[in-house]
């Protein structure tokens, strides 16, 4: 079982609606740069890094390098965090 700082760091990375919209995104677009969640999300890219590292760190997703392009997806964990949060709506 997770300790309990681990699931606060978790339940933390996603405690915010952009973050919850970047995990809804790469699970219908998978593989996307930074670049490109930013633009569909319509917010800076320095904003979209900062919120990725924190989803990263959590573990709800994984980068991939791909050439000069990083892409992004979810992880396993990241997949269960966006099915417990579909439950709440």
């Amino acid at each position: 079982m997770l300790r309990k700082r681990t699931i606060e760091q978790i339940v933390r990375s996603f405690s915010n609606h952009r973050r919850i919209a970047m995990l809804c995104l790469l699970d219908e677009n998978p593989e996307l740069s930074v670049s490109q969640i930013a633009g569909d999300l319509k917010i800076d890219i320095k904003l979209a890094s900062f919120y990725l590292r924190k989803l990263t760190i959590a573990g709800l997703i994984m980068k991939k390098s791909n050439g000069k392009f990083i892409r992004h997806k979810l992880t396993k964990r990241g997949v269960f965090v966006l099915t417990f949060i579909r439950t709440l709506e």
